[in-house]
């Protein structure tokens, strides 16, 4: 039924202007405090900030009783003011002062485009601030073996400890290619690896690991050629998962040919360590093969394919159903059709830079070229674990199984849109890894 509109009785209208007029003036109020803001890191449960209409600021503490979403409803309804919010804390983002190849502090981030270059890079530094706010900066307290060459963890004969390296970080580990307890670096090949996870940072030396106070566990199971056989990697396994370690790194491959029926003892070995709560994470491969390298194509090992500088799959990359994640790599791009960050016909990126030995001497350091590859990826996606776990983001001491899925489902999606066999999940992304305004699940 059709009911014509009348016009509004003159002593109304001064009422509706008036309603208009404040409910158009009244503050827009965002979440009370903000969604995922945590009191005591984020802001002071105890203060109010008050903006009012004449355009200053003061502050009201909470009343014992009170909570601070109340005080500021209460606050709001006064027409003296025009907002009133809580006393968020902002903190300086971490920048580590390590002056890479020259004498400029911060100058490691000229070179280390692997952790901040936004097409290539992990994220790192909002992942340090996460870290920072968590009470747990550079991943403290998480433990990594590195099952490589060795690690140049200590003066010892001939050998030196790298001087980008905190020695309080290290626990004992074993050179199983010698059997003895010093697992000395025969090759650098170890020492870059567990530089990229816990080179030390804000120290004025060299550049900055990822994980920079996570502790290294050195298990030496590949010779001074960079070979290793099963029996010592399946020790080097159970070793480093009895004796603490909540990551364990594998940047190896076997030939194409092996499969996992023929290397029974290192499944065995994973399996255990998966038992015991411990994540291994492993490299792809670099023969540019369709089908992802044991170890790290066993179910118990995140695979870790590598990207170049451009975003694009590494050339070398091996790829396939069972890759998981993919990480900066370094070298030349692969010839993918279609993919806007692959330019093959292009000079190659960059390659990956830590600190490690320079030439055939084990007591010289600094930050030689020619380090690429998914043996250089993977430590980045061990690192970032670390971080993760550091975090508490999936509660104080999550799985396996629980840590991949946090790193897959944070990533950021590279080539065809969702999963695929170039790049599995994604480029792990650490500083959505670790992010608590990200739901777990």
């Amino acid at each position: 039924m059709f009911v014509p509109a009348l016009p509004a009785p003159r002593h109304i209208l001064p009422a509706l202007i008036a309603l208009v007029a404040a409910v158009a003036a009244a503050p827009a109020q965002a979440g009370v405090p903000a969604p995922g803001a945590v009191a005591g890191r984020d802001f002071d449960a105890g203060r109010v900030v008050v903006h009012t209409t004449d355009d200053r600021q003061s502050v009201v503490r909470v009343r014992p009783g009170r909570t601070i979403a109340s005080t500021i409803a209460s606050l709001e309804r006064r027409p003296d003011v025009a907002s009133a919010a809580p006393d968020y804390i902002a903190r300086a983002s971490f920048m580590p002062n390590d002056p890479g190849r020259g004498s400029v502090p911060g100058g490691w981030a000229s070179v280390q485009w692997n952790l901040i270059s936004p097409v290539a890079g992990i994220n790192a530094e909002p992942a340090w601030d996460h870290l920072i706010a968590a009470g747990r900066p550079g991943g403290a307290r998480v433990v990594i073996a590195v099952l490589d060459t060795g690690v140049a963890y200590r003066n010892e004969g001939r050998y030196r400890r790298s001087p980008d390296f905190n020695p309080q970080r290290f626990r004992r580990g074993w050179d199983f290619v010698g059997d003895d307890p010093y697992p000395m670096d025969e090759n650098g090949h170890g020492t870059h690896v567990a530089s990229t996870i816990a080179e030390s940072a804000n120290n004025g030396v060299g550049l900055a690991g990822i994980a920079y106070a996570a502790s290294i566990m050195p298990v030496r199971v590949l010779n001074s050629r960079g070979e290793g056989k099963t029996t010592a990697i399946a020790n080097g396994i159970r070793y480093a998962a009895d004796h603490g370690a909540d990551i364990i790194n594998l940047s190896f491959e076997f030939g194409p040919m092996i499969m996992g029926a023929d290397i029974p003892t290192v499944m065995s070995a994973l399996r255990y360590a998966n038992r015991k709560g411990v994540l291994v994470v492993g490299a792809a491969g670099n023969a540019a093969s369709a089908g992802v390298a044991y170890p790290a194509r066993a179910d118990f090992v995140l695979a870790v394919g590598a990207v170049t500088e451009h975003g694009c799959l590494a050339d070398y990359s091996n790829e396939g159903t069972g890759l998981d994640v993919v990480a900066p790599g370094g070298g030349p791009d692969a010839d993918l059709d279609g993919d806007v960050n692959c330019h093959p016909l292009e000079p190659p990126g960059a390659d990956i830079i830590q600190m490690t030995y320079t030439g055939r001497s084990r007591s010289r350091f600094g930050f030689p070229p020619g380090y690429i590859g998914t043996s250089m990826a993977t430590p980045h996606v061990a690192a970032a674990a670390a971080l993760v776990i550091a975090s508490g983001v999936l509660g104080p001491k999550p799985t396996p199984a629980a840590i991949e899925r946090r790193l897959e489902r944070t990533a950021r999606d590279l080539g065809p849109p969702g999963r695929d066999h170039h790049y599995g999940a994604g480029l792990i992304d650490a500083a959505a890894a670790t992010d608590p305004a990200i739901p777990a699940t």
